[in-house]
């Protein structure tokens, strides 16, 4: 680790101090940083456009990496959203006095230096720095050669507006982009506080099996949506079309589609938007049937029994045919990734048991699994969205960047042998 020893002391020195920062001015801080952004967006995507141009444009990677005007300006937009909420750091979650008169209070802190490992998503970049500098952490960046340039540009204007507030620039570091400062932040004991992935499935579970520092795994999913015996077929179109198409590439979008026997008749009208989005469906043989004489031949395939356990990330979409909501939960129990599940239903039953059964980080009733984001939830922006059960679930904002530690208040007090 020593190659990269310099970086991970600077991180540690900078976390002492980051606490210290104060409520006001990390809110003038992102609110200034949301200003530099939207101020340096032409230098932003000329970085993103040398990336973009070393990647094949039909990768699902390609949408990911991809910076626009616009994206810019929400993620600007996002950082300010940051910046007006409530800073955790030092909230009182609970109090009391002993009958001996001790005073113990259970008060919010950092966790201290927050790595994160993620992919060709250059506006994690933004997202993670932001929500770092509001919660008292520091930001140890470790971005893909894809989005090297793109990530450097947006590094470099982050730590510009750190300096001109007096904040250590080190608040928030990016790695360079090879394999070796992947395995360093992995091995980073004594440094780093935690690491999150954020990408496929496939770099989650290599940091998952490699990491010797706590680890909070993300992102990867599997993501279905039941429509019932009891679902409303043109809701189902609409919010399916939505959770399949809005962002093939993202991990709330859409991969299997789960149809009650008794609704295959609607599935052509269900699946009439995908159509003219360039779905590809790969259904099995009772959903191929009922989409035989409808959906465009070259779109239509029949599924295999793999195609269940394949997270897309492109116009692909899968389809299974249930006999009822029971057979419906256990595809999901074999399949999920406990990402986003949804049902489609005007059963008040079948949506509670849904809601209560399913075991995922997001359970939907009528609604699109695209929502599954933080700033959709209220929280600004996400630093990832966690899959398992320890410390924190489902998006991760401010508050699931924070521990906790006991202050005790005495006059004097000692414990009786």
């Amino acid at each position: 680790m020593s190659q990269f020893s310099s970086y991970f002391e600077a991180a540690r020195q900078a976390s002492r101090h980051t606490v210290t920062i104060g409520a006001a001015r990390t809110q003038a801080i992102l609110n200034d940083l949301a200003d530099a952004l939207v101020a340096q967006t032409d230098a932003i995507v000329a970085a993103n456009a040398s990336d973009l141009a070393r990647m094949d444009k039909a990768s699902p990677l390609y949408d990911r990496l991809l910076l626009t005007r616009d994206r810019i300006a929400a993620i600007a937009a996002d950082v300010r959203k940051v910046a007006s909420l409530e800073a955790p750091v030092g909230e009182v979650v609970e109090s009391h006095t002993a009958d001996n008169g001790l005073n113990f209070r259970k008060v919010r802190v950092p966790l201290g230096v927050v790595g994160v490992i993620y992919e060709a998503r250059p506006n994690v970049t933004v997202d993670v720095a932001s929500l770092c500098i509001r919660s008292g952490n520091v930001a140890m960046l470790k971005g893909g050669r894809d989005a090297d340039d793109s990530n450097r540009k947006l590094v470099e204007i982050i730590r510009n507006v750190l300096g001109r507030h007096g904040v250590d620039t080190d608040t928030v570091q990016l790695l360079p982009s090879c394999h070796e400062a992947a395995e360093a932040l992995m091995n980073a004991v004594g440094f780093v506080d935690v690491l999150i992935p954020r990408g496929s499935q496939r770099l989650i579970q290599a940091v998952r099996q490699q990491a010797k520092v706590p680890v909070i795994e993300t992102g990867a999913s599997i993501v279905h949506t039941y429509f019932d015996a009891a679902g409303n077929a043109e809701m189902a179109a609409r919010v399916v079309c939505n959770a399949k198409t809005r962002r093939v590439s993202v991990c709330n979008a859409l991969d299997c589609l789960i149809v009650h026997r008794s609704r295959l008749a609607d599935l052509p009208l269900i699946c009439s938007p995908l159509a003219d989005k360039g779905v590809e469906l790969l259904a099995d043989a009772e959903a191929f049937e009922s989409l035989s004489a409808s959906y465009p031949p070259r779109l239509l395939k029949r599924s295999t029994e793999a195609d269940y356990d394949v997270e897309f990330l492109s116009l692909r979409m899968s389809i299974r045919t249930v006999g009822d909501i029971d057979e419906a939960l256990e595809h999901i129990y074999r399949h999920s990734m406990k990402h986003s599940e949804a049902i489609i239903t005007d059963d008040p039953q079948a949506a509670a048991r849904f809601l209560n059964e399913v075991d995922a980080a997001a359970v939907y009733v009528n609604a699109s699994t695209a929502f599954t984001d933080g700033a959709q939830f209220g929280l600004g922006a996400e630093i990832g969205i966690s899959t398992q059960k320890l410390h924190a679930r489902g998006p991760m904002a401010l508050r699931e960047l924070t521990s906790y530690k006991w202050q005790v208040t005495g006059s004097g007090q000692t414990r009786p042998a």
